[in-house]
């Protein structure tokens, strides 16, 4: 058997998925936007790019504890 060499597009794949999924954060889940922000911060073509999603994962991060707070808050009211 021969291994033929070739070129993958996987990585550039990845990049322009996690790119849309930035470009459109309204539209997906946290979880989504954590993992091509993660992408981004490893992979990203320039120093700006890769700042810009370490920021974004900051902000996604901190947005968690308030989403859990109503229900929490629910769960007091009904002792």
């Amino acid at each position: 058997m021969i291994a033929l060499p070739r070129k993958s597009d996987w990585p550039a794949d990845r990049l322009a998925e996690a790119r849309a999924v930035i470009a459109d954060v309204a539209h997906h889940s946290d979880p989504l936007i954590r993992l091509a922000c993660k992408v981004l911060t490893a992979h990203g073509e320039t120093a700006t790019e890769r700042e810009d999603a370490q920021r974004l994962m900051v902000v996604i991060d901190a947005r968690r504890p308030v989403r859990r707070a109503p229900r929490e808050d629910q769960g007091r009211a009904r002792q």
